[in-house]
């Protein structure tokens, strides 16, 4: 059954300005400028109330689309928390062994000695990602930036590249694993309480 008319609405914070034209979405911020396309989807999007709030509208939706009215909305709201926030993913080394070694090389991350190989495996950051090792915290990085998709995507390669073959999983949990999701915002927010 299709529903005639269906609605959503998503808040833009001060301080953030949102520009739709033809189902391109770019949102700016502090943190800098972010662009996504949504001309896959039969959406009508604009900008209402004055620059306040991104509406998106959809006639004549099924099942499948009035979902996907939502996940438009979530991608949008991602876009401005990333350029207001950003996203930093915590990854974790795992290992009983054999210590795995981590470097950055430019825009390459390498790992080494992973279950006692000799191979190097490499992955590279995407675009906008930040690699830094944490120096208070032993086997563990930060991957930070302001797009959602490229940092995730970035520790989903890290992860995928440590993943172990031919063994009992259940035995050999080496790898680099995410421990913690959170913004540069919330991080600076915890030192600085730290700190007094």
């Amino acid at each position: 059954m299709r529903l005639i008319f269906c609605t959503r609405l998503v808040d833009i914070p001060d301080g953030v300005t949102v520009g739709i034209a033809s189902r391109i979405v770019t949102v700016t911020g502090p943190l800098g400028t972010l662009k996504n396309s949504f001309k896959h989807m039969s959406l009508d999007i604009q900008v209402v109330e004055d620059g306040k709030k991104v509406k998106v509208d959809l006639w004549f939706g099924d099942r499948a689309t009035i979902a996907a009215i939502r996940t438009v909305c979530s991608h949008i709201s991602n876009m401005i928390k990333g350029v207001t926030y950003g996203f930093k993913y915590k990854m974790r080394f795992c290992y009983a062994h054999f210590p795995i070694n981590v470097a950055c090389n430019s825009d390459t991350v390498e790992i080494r000695n992973f279950l006692g190989e000799k191979k190097v495996r490499r992955v590279k950051l995407l675009e906008g990602v930040k690699y830094v090792r944490t120096s208070d915290v032993k086997d563990q990085i930060e991957l930070s930036g302001i797009d959602i998709a490229k940092v995730s995507l970035t520790c989903a390669n890290i992860q995928q590249a440590t993943q172990v073959r031919n063994k009992d999983i259940r035995k050999f949990l080496d790898g680099i694993y995410v421990s913690e999701k959170t913004t540069d915002l919330v991080d600076e927010k915890e030192k600085s309480q730290t700190k007094k």
